[in-house]
Protein backbone atom coordinates (compact mmCIF):
# COMPACT_ATOMS: atom_id res chain seq x y z
CA UNK A 1 0.00 0.00 0.00
CA UNK A 2 1.42 3.05 -1.06
CA UNK A 3 1.82 5.86 2.16
CA UNK A 4 1.17 9.75 0.85
CA UNK A 5 3.68 12.14 0.96
CA UNK A 6 2.52 14.57 3.83
CA UNK A 7 2.74 18.29 3.02
CA UNK A 8 2.70 20.28 -0.22
CA UNK A 9 4.54 19.16 -3.07
CA UNK A 10 7.53 21.07 -3.73
CA UNK A 11 6.48 24.29 -6.21
CA UNK A 12 10.20 24.34 -7.71
CA UNK A 13 13.25 22.51 -8.78
CA UNK A 14 15.79 21.41 -6.56
CA UNK A 15 18.32 21.65 -9.39
CA UNK A 16 17.66 24.91 -11.10
CA UNK A 17 17.02 26.42 -7.03
CA UNK A 18 20.48 25.09 -6.23
CA UNK A 19 22.65 26.80 -9.39
CA UNK A 20 21.02 29.77 -8.34
CA UNK A 21 22.25 29.37 -5.15
CA UNK A 22 25.62 28.65 -6.73
CA UNK A 23 25.77 31.70 -8.54
CA UNK A 24 24.65 33.75 -5.93
CA UNK A 25 27.32 32.49 -3.60
CA UNK A 26 30.04 32.73 -6.39
CA UNK A 27 28.96 36.39 -7.15
CA UNK A 28 29.07 37.29 -3.40
CA UNK A 29 30.57 35.20 -1.45
CA UNK A 30 29.56 33.02 1.23
CA UNK A 31 28.98 35.71 3.85
CA UNK A 32 27.57 38.78 1.82
CA UNK A 33 25.19 36.06 0.82
CA UNK A 34 21.78 36.58 2.58
CA UNK A 35 19.37 33.78 3.10
CA UNK A 36 16.95 37.00 1.91
CA UNK A 37 19.14 37.02 -0.85
CA UNK A 38 19.48 33.28 -1.69
CA UNK A 39 15.73 32.98 -1.59
CA UNK A 40 14.83 36.23 -3.94
CA UNK A 41 17.28 35.03 -6.25
CA UNK A 42 15.84 31.53 -5.84
CA UNK A 43 12.05 32.44 -6.18
CA UNK A 44 10.96 30.27 -3.14
CA UNK A 45 10.60 31.19 0.37
CA UNK A 46 12.56 30.65 3.66
CA UNK A 47 10.56 27.76 4.56
CA UNK A 48 11.17 25.50 1.24
CA UNK A 49 14.78 26.39 1.90
CA UNK A 50 14.93 24.98 4.98
CA UNK A 51 13.05 22.37 3.78
CA UNK A 52 14.80 21.37 0.86
CA UNK A 53 18.57 22.07 1.88
CA UNK A 54 18.32 23.29 5.13
CA UNK A 55 20.27 25.60 6.73
CA UNK A 56 22.34 28.49 4.64
CA UNK A 57 25.82 26.71 5.42
CA UNK A 58 24.35 23.08 4.40
CA UNK A 59 23.26 24.91 1.56
CA UNK A 60 26.74 26.37 0.78
CA UNK A 61 28.49 22.44 1.42
CA UNK A 62 25.98 21.09 -0.83
CA UNK A 63 27.23 24.28 -3.52
CA UNK A 64 30.76 23.79 -2.86
CA UNK A 65 30.05 19.79 -4.44
CA UNK A 66 28.13 20.76 -7.14
CA UNK A 67 30.84 23.17 -8.19
CA UNK A 68 33.57 20.92 -8.04
CA UNK A 69 31.97 18.38 -10.22
CA UNK A 70 30.82 21.37 -12.96
CA UNK A 71 32.70 24.58 -13.49
CA UNK A 72 35.79 23.36 -11.15
CA UNK A 73 36.05 20.09 -12.38
CA UNK A 74 38.37 20.54 -15.54
CA UNK A 75 41.69 20.39 -12.60
CA UNK A 76 40.67 16.46 -11.96
CA UNK A 77 40.54 16.25 -15.95
CA UNK A 78 43.28 17.52 -16.33
CA UNK A 79 45.04 15.74 -14.07
CA UNK A 80 43.40 12.66 -15.15
CA UNK A 81 44.22 13.09 -19.10
CA UNK A 82 47.89 15.03 -19.30
CA UNK A 83 50.89 12.72 -19.71
CA UNK A 84 53.41 15.20 -17.68
CA UNK A 85 52.87 17.28 -14.28
CA UNK A 86 54.17 19.73 -16.49
CA UNK A 87 51.05 19.44 -18.67
CA UNK A 88 48.74 18.90 -16.08
CA UNK A 89 49.41 21.69 -14.22
CA UNK A 90 49.85 24.47 -17.16
CA UNK A 91 46.52 22.50 -18.83
CA UNK A 92 44.49 23.68 -15.19
CA UNK A 93 46.21 27.27 -15.38
CA UNK A 94 44.99 27.37 -18.76
CA UNK A 95 41.56 25.93 -18.14
CA UNK A 96 41.32 27.92 -15.28
CA UNK A 97 42.04 31.27 -16.80
CA UNK A 98 38.73 29.89 -19.70
CA UNK A 99 36.73 29.31 -16.79
CA UNK A 100 37.34 32.35 -14.45
CA UNK A 101 36.91 34.91 -16.87
CA UNK A 102 33.88 33.03 -18.86
CA UNK A 103 31.09 35.59 -19.89
CA UNK A 104 27.87 35.20 -18.06
CA UNK A 105 29.38 33.40 -14.94
CA UNK A 106 30.72 35.11 -11.88
CA UNK A 107 34.40 35.90 -12.41
CA UNK A 108 37.15 33.87 -10.33
CA UNK A 109 37.14 30.69 -8.21
CA UNK A 110 33.86 30.26 -5.92
CA UNK A 111 36.72 28.54 -3.42
CA UNK A 112 38.32 31.48 -3.19
CA UNK A 113 36.42 34.18 -3.65
CA UNK A 114 33.98 32.78 -1.23
CA UNK A 115 36.20 32.77 1.51
CA UNK A 116 36.55 36.77 1.66
CA UNK A 117 35.59 38.17 4.35
CA UNK A 118 34.69 34.82 5.97
CA UNK A 119 33.55 34.80 9.73
CA UNK A 120 32.18 32.22 10.07
CA UNK A 121 34.68 29.59 11.36
CA UNK A 122 33.20 26.47 10.01
CA UNK A 123 32.91 27.72 6.35
CA UNK A 124 36.14 29.48 6.32
CA UNK A 125 38.28 25.96 7.86
CA UNK A 126 36.37 23.92 4.27
CA UNK A 127 37.65 26.14 2.10
CA UNK A 128 41.10 26.27 3.27
CA UNK A 129 40.79 22.36 3.47
CA UNK A 130 39.42 22.33 -0.03
CA UNK A 131 42.49 25.00 -1.24
CA UNK A 132 44.72 22.20 0.94
CA UNK A 133 43.63 19.30 -0.70
CA UNK A 134 44.17 21.15 -4.24
CA UNK A 135 47.99 22.06 -3.81
CA UNK A 136 48.62 18.53 -1.81
CA UNK A 137 47.07 16.84 -5.13
CA UNK A 138 49.19 19.04 -7.43
CA UNK A 139 52.16 18.11 -5.05
CA UNK A 140 50.94 14.04 -5.65
CA UNK A 141 51.38 14.85 -9.45
CA UNK A 142 54.50 16.38 -9.58
CA UNK A 143 56.18 14.05 -7.01
CA UNK A 144 55.02 11.25 -9.81
CA UNK A 145 57.11 14.10 -12.26
CA UNK A 146 60.01 14.31 -10.08
CA UNK A 147 60.07 10.22 -9.63
CA UNK A 148 59.68 9.77 -13.73
CA UNK A 149 62.87 12.35 -14.05
CA UNK A 150 60.68 14.45 -16.11
CA UNK A 151 61.48 17.75 -13.41
CA UNK A 152 65.12 18.03 -11.85
CA UNK A 153 65.54 15.76 -8.97
CA UNK A 154 66.29 18.53 -6.05
CA UNK A 155 62.92 20.20 -6.99
CA UNK A 156 60.50 20.43 -3.80
CA UNK A 157 57.64 18.92 -4.96
CA UNK A 158 55.06 20.51 -1.92
CA UNK A 159 56.57 24.01 -3.11
CA UNK A 160 56.06 24.02 -6.78
CA UNK A 161 52.87 22.75 -5.56
CA UNK A 162 52.04 25.95 -3.65
CA UNK A 163 53.91 28.04 -6.51
CA UNK A 164 51.16 26.63 -8.83
CA UNK A 165 48.23 27.21 -6.00
CA UNK A 166 49.60 30.98 -5.57
CA UNK A 167 48.96 31.46 -9.39
CA UNK A 168 46.24 29.80 -9.53
CA UNK A 169 44.72 32.00 -7.04
CA UNK A 170 46.02 35.09 -8.37
CA UNK A 171 44.53 34.34 -12.01
CA UNK A 172 41.27 33.98 -9.74
CA UNK A 173 40.98 37.61 -8.19
CA UNK A 174 42.69 39.24 -11.52
CA UNK A 175 39.62 38.36 -13.07
CA UNK A 176 37.21 39.70 -10.58
CA UNK A 177 39.85 42.94 -10.91
CA UNK A 178 39.18 43.19 -14.78
CA UNK A 179 41.61 41.36 -15.98
CA UNK A 180 41.04 40.17 -19.63
CA UNK A 181 41.37 36.24 -20.78
CA UNK A 182 44.43 37.40 -23.04
CA UNK A 183 45.81 39.13 -19.83
CA UNK A 184 45.78 36.15 -17.97
CA UNK A 185 47.34 33.60 -20.58
CA UNK A 186 50.22 35.75 -20.88
CA UNK A 187 50.39 35.36 -16.89
CA UNK A 188 50.35 31.73 -17.20
CA UNK A 189 52.68 31.86 -19.91
CA UNK A 190 55.23 33.82 -17.54
CA UNK A 191 54.53 31.29 -14.86
CA UNK A 192 55.71 28.33 -16.87
CA UNK A 193 58.56 29.95 -18.11
CA UNK A 194 59.92 29.07 -14.36
CA UNK A 195 58.90 25.32 -14.36
CA UNK A 196 62.20 23.58 -13.60
CA UNK A 197 62.51 21.27 -16.76
CA UNK A 198 65.04 18.03 -15.93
Amino acid sequence: MATKQRGRPRSFDRETALEQALRQFWEHGYEATSVADLTREMGIGAPSLYAAFGDKRTLFEEVLVRYASSYGAFGGRALAEEPTARGAMERILREAVDSFTEPGLPHGCLVIHAATNCTTPEVEQTLREQRNANVATFAARIQQGIDAGEIAAGVDAGDLARYVGAVFQGLSQQSRDGATRENLQVVVDLAMRAWPEA
